[in-house]
């Protein structure tokens, strides 16, 4: 099986992320992607948002229907912060076979040497970076066995991020199309991001 693996907040996850997943899965061949949401995220500030609970259920809410979306609650049940060494690692010990190919953003790619343990979880993982503008000059700088461990995916430019709609929440606007229906639908009946 090779699976994809996509970490975030996903406060609250978006179509771009389902466009990023979809572009992986069918560009590489995968048999399903699996949605992480993290616990407490190692590279960002966690901002005021929904629960991890609502994280969860949103999560679940936006892979429902699709037959390779998976939600995995692996590091809202571990807890604390959520290292991806720490993830891969148990996910490997749990799947021996499975291959896994980690996706992230072309921004975080550049940052990749600063990751927790990078060197070990190279060897674990095929690092996917979703292709944008500027990318290649990026990852151009990386150490060899570092550059040596991303793939590159092209998906289309989708300038649309869950901070943009947190803020479109809070500022009384609608986010319909930016989140799927069900998303949506759920985080109007709880009021999520209002200010």
């Amino acid at each position: 099986m090779k699976i994809g693996l996509m970490g975030g907040t996903f406060d609250p996850v978006h179509i771009g992320h389902l466009i990023a997943a979809q572009s992986v899965c069918e560009e590489l061949g995968l048999n399903e992607v699996w949605f992480m949401p993290t616990s407490v995220p190692p590279h960002k500030e966690q901002a005021p948002g929904a629960s991890p609970e609502q994280r969860w259920k949103m999560v679940c809410l936006a892979a429902e229907g699709h037959p390779s979306f998976k939600p995995s609650d692996i590091e809202l049940r571990k807890g604390g912060v959520s290292y991806s060494i720490e993830t891969v690692t148990m996910l490997r010990s749990q799947y021996p076979d499975y291959e896994f190919f980690y996706i992230i953003g072309a921004d975080m790619v550049q940052y990749l040497p600063k990751w927790h343990k990078i060197n070990e979880l190279i060897r674990l993982v095929t690092f996917v970076g979703l292709h944008r503008p500027g990318y290649e000059t990026e990852i151009e700088g990386l150490p060899a066995p570092i550059r040596q461990a991303v793939r590159s995916v092209r998906m289309p430019q989708i300038e649309l991020s869950s901070t943009w709609i947190r803020q479109r929440r809070a500022a009384g606007q609608s986010v319909r199309y930016m989140v799927p229906d069900r998303v949506n639908d759920y985080i109007e009946v709880n009021r999520l991001y209002e200010a």
